[in-house]
Formats: C-alpha cells, structure tokens, sequence
C-alpha cells in the first residue's frame, strides 16, 4: 500500500519539541498493535508534560474541543515512539497544536494530527485568556 502524500506534516524538522514516549505491553490491542485512542494519550501527555516543564500550566487547564488523526502505518509494543509538536494557530484563549508520531529513528511518521486546546479557569470552566507564561511557551512553538 503506498504512503499518503503528508507534504510538509511528514517533515521531522516541522515540529519545534519532541518527546519521547516507551510503549507498554499494555498499549497493544487483540490485533498486535497500539489501538489508535493510545496516540492520543500520547500526544496529550508530549504536549501537557512541555508545558508544565516549562511551567506554563498555573491557573488554567486545557480542554479539547476539536481534533483529528490520519494514521499511516502501525506501532507496536516494545517502540520507542517520538512525538513531535508545534502550533498552527494561537487564539486569545485557544491553541491549535499540530503532531506528528514517528517511531524512534523513522522518518515518515506514522500518524499526523491535530488538536485545539481552550484554555479555561479550573473552577468555573469559562475561557480565559492565555497568561503571559502559556502564550510565551505556545509562541515558540510556532510552525514556521
């Protein structure tokens, strides 16, 4: 079967953070591989872990409100996968991430996707706008 055109999504150098990601045992599904809900595990845990290390996460949390995924070939415990990130858009309170998940050393990735975040007050759950600490840390990772 041959790979679908990603044009400049499939390029590594698109992503501006990357972090790696070992699969489970667990992660696999009846059919041998990781069940794609599992990608999104993975990219929600690359984006959140980048931000609170860069101590963007304080007064707000992110809830998705949109996504999608296309799937190119499949990954499998033991991988060591790598999930690139950047952002396509920066709302006043929302981010457009963009991600790709390559298996460690692979060039072409094996899913591509994206997800918006609206970030909201965690008490009343209304959107806010982004603090200067989240929109500092989103604005560098813009796509080119």
């Amino acid at each position: 079967m041959p790979k679908p055109d990603l044009g400049g999504l499939a390029r590594r150098d698109a992503y501006k953070a990357y972090h790696m990601v070992s699969t489970r045992w667990a992660d696999n599904d009846q059919y041998g591989h990781i069940n794609n809900a599992k990608f999104y595990e993975f990219v929600d845990s690359a984006v959140n872990a980048h931000l609170i290390i860069a101590g963007a996460l304080k007064d707000s949390i992110g809830l998705v409100v949109d996504s999608g995924c296309q799937y190119t070939s499949s990954l499998a415990f033991p991988d060591v996968i790598e999930v690139g990130i950047k952002v396509d858009h920066v709302g006043t309170s929302s981010v457009k991430y963009g991600f790709a998940v390559f298996r460690r050393g692979v060039e072409h990735p094996a899913a591509i996707g994206h997800f918006v975040h609206v970030y909201v007050d965690a008490e009343t759950r209304r959107p806010k706008p982004l603090c200067a600490a989240l929109r500092g840390v989103v604005e560098n990772l813009k796509a080119d």
